[in-house]
């Protein structure tokens, strides 16, 4: 085994702040919720204080997002019924917002409105509430566009919940065009093992018992290749190729090029609307900067290694994921069977 050598780039913010996916040696699909907004230590940091999570990529993934949307607007939509639920889910995005970060942003009432500033940007907006006039850009394209989140609203209805409104523009392997208006069930139906199990429908009961106010997260993982935020379905032709020469390339080349991805997904009863907010905040982290955690490195190797192969080719790792295993082993310091927490 060759000890890894630091490259000149300084992973350590990242690191800091990255919320590390794997608790156990294995890895199987669960609900794995828990309350939102409690700090959670890692070996070099803490992540999770709060719901909407700004750090040091904040204006590279904004100005991200809008070339995404100015390339496909489709990304951003809303059914009739839920504009109502936009508007909620906006304001409570600015009260969160404001509450995580009072030195840049502020939530005030003026007259019989509301200033929202956010110093960040320099945005300074008066609306009133359900007044399209004052919020041109519609409540989710407003506060979407200062957030790194994507927001996915679920309207609970007929026994069931339907994702009818949201901006995505950051989607692992997936099409939030294709799946808006489409129930929670039918969304998460190619997912394997989960329904044999009853993961999704235990899923679908907790989220619909949430009570207003409520908010709980729950975190997810892939590899994406090339630090790419946005590998939807429908760029395919764009991030798809990635797997192929990362495998046929340098194995050296591994450490830099492929990312182990998380994702915090928060889950908030909105109480005006009673809509559920689902939030996915994704993380990237080059296998380079994971190394540099030994207990990290370690962990993600055992993972990948017993990953079994249905769960591996719906994650879309299945032909990555012996790359990272052999550079982890080879220039990340994993030994084989070696012990490692994770928090």
């Amino acid at each position: 085994m060759t000890a890894f050598a630091a490259s000149e780039v300084d992973h350590s913010v990242a690191v800091a702040g990255f919320p590390f996916p794997f608790p156990k040696e294995t890895y199987r699909y669960s609900t794995n919720v828990e309350p939102a907004s409690v700090p959670r230590a890692t070996p070099v940091g803490t992540w999770g204080e709060h719901p909407v999570d700004i750090d040091h990529a904040y204006r590279g993934e904004l100005a991200e997002r809008a070339r995404i949307l100015s390339a496909d607007p489709s990304r951003l939509q809303c059914l009739p019924h839920m504009v109502p639920a936009a508007w909620d889910a906006m304001f409570v995005l600015m009260e969160r917002l404001s509450e995580a970060y009072p030195e840049h942003m502020s939530l005030t009432r003026e007259g019989g409105g509301w200033h929202w500033h956010n110093g960040l940007l320099g945005i300074d907006r008066c609306f009133a509430v359900g007044e399209s006039s004052s919020m041109p850009e519609g409540p989710l394209g407003f506060i979407g566009q200062q957030m790194q989140e994507d927001v996915v609203l679920l309207d609970q209805r007929d026994d069931e919940l339907w994702a009818d409104a949201g901006l995505v523009t950051f989607a692992a392997d997936w099409s939030f065009g294709f799946d808006v208006g489409m129930s929670f069930l039918e969304i998460h139906g190619p997912v394997p093992r989960v329904h044999e199990e009853g993961v999704i429908p235990r899923a679908q009961a907790f989220l619909m018992r949430l009570e207003p106010g409520q908010s709980y997260r729950r975190t997810n993982w892939t590899l994406t290749v090339d630090g790419k935020l946005d590998t939807s379905t429908e760029t395919y032709p764009e991030w798809g190729p990635d797997r192929t020469s990362l495998v046929d390339g340098p194995l050296a080349d591994v450490g830099t090029r492929l990312h182990l991805r998380t994702e915090v997904q928060h889950l908030i009863r909105l109480a005006e609307s009673n809509a559920i907010m689902f939030l996915i905040r994704s993380y990237l982290l080059p296998f380079a900067a994971l190394a540099t955690v030994p207990e990290w490195a370690a962990r993600t190797a055992d993972v990948l290694e017993e990953l079994p192969e249905d769960m591996a080719e719906y994650k879309g790792v299945s032909r990555t994921r012996e790359a990272g295993i052999r550079w982890l082993r080879e220039f990340g310091g994993a030994c084989d069977g070696e012990a490692a927490g994770a928090a």
